[in-house]
């Protein structure tokens, strides 16, 4: 099973730069898009689908904002979008959908950036409060999950070209990198990538400013993040940079043996 995961920061503007010509050629089984900043009805049937695929979307209210998708061979059995009770003002942006096969869930998440300023970085707080509940019971669940996305938080060190200059900046506060501590610490999921990368300098996000991308100054916020069930599936990863469609590159994750018996027929 080949899983991609984007933040394609328009998928119209995506579109223009080959995006979807690209992911023709993947045969992946699922993707997962966020930041598609468009509302569904403003996207043409023949530059921003896939053939042979379902299409899912869950679009912010404001027009030109936020969202996620899920593309996918195989029909889910069940498409939920947005996470209901208690994250109305997150729901409203368009940050979470989850596509359900035997067994498995797969989901296109979305976390708020704080970068903006402090209350945006309060309800990036707030969200990842609310979030940890969720993750909970996923992890009390009989099934797998691969929540796929942009996380807009590094790790550790190793996720991020200048560590010491970030410190106090948003995606890069303690607070928040602890808090990945707790969901790949006592919480036991699985950051796929590190399971068979362990190389410095593997970035999935580089500024708009300056030379970041020609001279790899970048950060890893964009993770697939599973349960310790697939962790020994997973065969391969790749952060696809050969072509760049957006701020954000491509993240590529090959998952190999009994995962693929989790699939639902279409």
């Amino acid at each position: 099973m080949k899983i991609i995961s984007a933040n394609v920061n328009g998928i119209r503007a995506a579109a223009k730069k080959g995006f979807f010509t690209w992911l023709a050629g993947q045969n992946a089984d699922v993707i997962c898009i966020q930041e598609s900043k468009a509302q569904e009805h403003q996207l043409s049937q023949d530059e921003h689908y896939l053939d042979n695929y379902h299409s899912y979307y869950f679009d912010a209210q404001k027009k030109g904002y936020s969202g996620v998708a899920i593309y996918s061979k195989t029909k889910p059995k069940k498409v939920i979008k947005g996470l209901g009770e208690g994250f109305e003002d997150m729901d409203a942006e368009g940050r979470y959908i989850q596509a359900d096969y035997d067994g498995l869930s797969v989901i296109s998440l979305y976390l708020p950036s704080g970068s903006s300023g402090d209350e945006r970085q309060a309800v990036k707080y707030s969200f990842m409060e609310r979030f940890t509940e969720t993750l909970q019971q996923m992890r009390r669940k009989r099934r797998e999950f691969i929540i796929c996305g942009d996380w807009n938080i590094v790790h550790k060190e190793i996720d991020i070209k200048n560590w010491k200059s970030n410190q106090k900046n948003s995606g890069c506060l303690p607070e928040e990198r602890a808090w990945l501590d707790e969901i790949f610490g006592p919480m036991g999921f699985i950051d796929a990538f590190r399971v068979v990368n362990k190389e410095a300098a593997q970035y999935t996000w580089w500024s708009n400013r300056g030379q970041a991308w020609a001279n790899n100054v970048g950060w890893r916020i964009d993770y697939q993040v599973v349960t310790p069930g697939l962790s020994p599936r997973i065969e391969s990863t790749e952060i696809y940079k050969t072509e760049r469609f957006s701020d954000h590159a491509p993240l590529i994750v090959n998952y190999s043996g009994p995962l693929l018996k989790l699939r639902c027929k279409a």
